[in-house]
């Protein structure tokens, strides 16, 4: 058999989309704001609504043509993948904004606030996303959304001081859009925690068990997967940036092994130590087999070749192929290019 594949969310938006994304305009301040943020509302209009429908039938269409075996939505409508979900929650101000430094000093923004408590409110757009996406597909496909301490990461709190205070009300909240999806039909929900592998100490003392609440009462019929990334640079080829530290996966993998069913891991970017691979005994790991930050087409012989190697540690019913992270950056042909020497290799295995 071969090995399932999957993406991870992001997916290059068509030119016409009404959405400017951080992947177009890097983490400048100014332009990410003005060209992002308060662009929010114009997106919002029934034609623009339309555009972004059609632009997500067609990266469906794009992953499952490549050989996709379970496709994203693509995160179309988002213009940023934290920040569209935390429109949908109560607590956050997007008119007054607060600069921040993030990802250990990596850039600088001005970031939306949270000025009251975190409540789930009933305007989430994830089930309509979702709903778009699959009956396009007409197979099932797997909506992603940011956890609780990647959300924290990403905005500027100014009410609780208490981190894990927060990081728990934000749970209570994702659970309702989970189990929303989940009351849905939706079979795969993906919740994104890069964080855990830059902040692995946090993630120990209470990210695991605020991210098992996400998944709290959610039924058999879905998948659940938790997605942890060492973290994006300012644009392609960027050589130098910042990632989370390498050991930090092995930091963590005991205490995140089996709070999903499947778990997703960069390599490509970074090879990851085999004792790694061996740590998870109950979750089925999701593994990056080429980079999204990075021009260069992986060979399907080279993927195939790591493939190899990390079956030799993990057998292949517990191993899904994907890409490292999101796609934003490399734009179509180039995406399309990287997924199907993947999808080749991962059936050639």
């Amino acid at each position: 058999m071969p090995l399932r594949t999957t993406c991870i969310g992001a997916y290059p938006k068509p030119d016409y989309v009404p959405v400017t994304d951080w992947f177009q305009v890097g983490h400048d301040a100014v332009d990410y704001n003005d060209q992002v943020l308060r662009q929010w509302d114009k997106a919002q209009d029934p034609e623009a609504q339309k555009l972004m429908d059609r632009a997500t039938a067609e990266v469906v269409a794009d992953q499952i043509a490549c050989g996709i075996d379970v496709p994203t939505d693509g995160e179309i409508r988002r213009e940023n993948y934290v920040h569209y979900q935390c429109r949908h929650f109560d607590g956050f101000d997007f008119q007054n904004l607060t600069e921040r430094v993030l990802r250990n000093g990596a850039y600088t923004s001005e970031l939306p606030t949270i000025r009251s408590k975190i409540k789930a409110n009933d305007t989430s757009a994830l089930v309509r996303d979702w709903q778009v996406a699959e009956a396009a597909a007409g197979r099932p496909v797997k909506i992603t959304m940011p956890g609780p301490m990647t959300i924290s990461d990403t905005t500027a709190d100014v009410f609780y001081n208490d981190p894990p205070a927060l990081a728990r009300d934000l749970a209570v909240a994702l659970n309702a859009q989970v189990l929303a999806l989940a009351d849905a039909g939706c079979r795969y929900i993906q919740i994104d925690e890069p964080i855990f592998a830059r902040k692995p100490d946090a993630a120990l003392a209470y990210g695991t068990e605020t991210l098992e609440r996400c998944f709290q009462g959610v039924p058999g019929h879905v998948t659940r997967v938790i997605h942890m990334c060492c973290g994006y640079p300012n644009h392609l080829d960027d050589e130098e940036y910042p990632k989370a530290d390498q050991a930090s996966y092995v930091q963590i993998a005991e205490a995140v092994d089996g709070i999903a069913d499947e778990i997703s891991i960069e390599d490509a970017h970074r090879h990851n130590p085999p004792e790694l691979f061996e740590m998870y005994k109950r979750s089925k790991l999701i593994v990056g087999f080429f980079a999204v930050a990075s021009s260069r087409v992986e060979t399907v012989e080279e993927i195939r070749a790591r493939m190899l190697e990390v079956l030799e540690h993990l057998p292949p019913e517990r191993l899904i192929a994907a890409p490292d992270c999101g796609l934003g950056f490399l734009g179509r042909d180039l995406a399309m290019k990287k997924l199907k020497n993947m999808c080749e290799a991962a059936r050639s295995v």
